[in-house]
């Protein structure tokens, strides 16, 4: 029986605005790779209760599904998406909290990775790119109190545990060239 290469999972975790979604997008087109995020099911939830998808709404469903249904909520349901997917790479862009770990650490082939980039240049990309409702006047005061919401204050302590990271205060094709060099490292 030929032997079946472990799925390759990579989770990201890095300050809003990082380039967590940049580093997905890159894998899908260069590695055929699937994103699951953990931010889909809140802005599914959102959708459906025509709401906005602000950063605000977003954290406080999350912290409230997770109060109600259990910290691990979130990590099971993203797990699970994990173990259905056909393709050899996922990538999960947005890894917060501790408790997202509890499922995803016990996969074959899960992989924590830090995107480190300065704060005056994840504000700059994040009036820029627009991702939600509240983004595109952000000041940099409620930039900085972005930073400091429950489910992003936590994301500098769990970085402290990644074994791989990736710099990017440079430009697109330093990143990539990161990215190349540790999936040919991690495979």
């Amino acid at each position: 029986m030929p032997h079946q290469q472990t799925k390759l999972i990579l989770g990201l975790v890095g300050e809003i605005a990082s380039g967590k979604d940049t580093v997905a997008a890159y894998l899908k087109k260069n590695y055929q790779s699937e994103t699951v995020s953990f931010s889909q099911p809140l802005r599914d939830i959102l959708n459906r209760l025509y709401l906005p998808q602000t950063r605000k709404n977003m954290s406080e469903l999350g912290i409230g599904l997770r109060q109600t249904f259990g910290q691990d909520l979130l990590s099971k349901v993203i797990a699970n998406e994990v173990k259905n997917s056909k393709k050899k790479i996922v990538c999960l862009p947005n890894v917060r909290l501790a408790s997202d770990l509890i499922y995803l650490k016990k996969l074959p082939g899960f992989y924590l990775i830090r995107i480190d980039t300065e704060q005056k240049t994840c504000f700059q990309r994040l009036i820029k790119r627009s991702q939600n409702a509240d983004d595109k006047n952000k000041s940099w005061p409620e930039f900085l109190r972005d930073l400091r919401r429950p489910t992003e204050i936590k994301i500098r302590q769990l970085a402290k545990k990644t074994r791989y990271r990736l710099d990017n205060n440079g430009n697109f094709s330093q990143l990539y060239r990161q990215v190349d060099e540790l999936i040919k490292k991690l495979k």
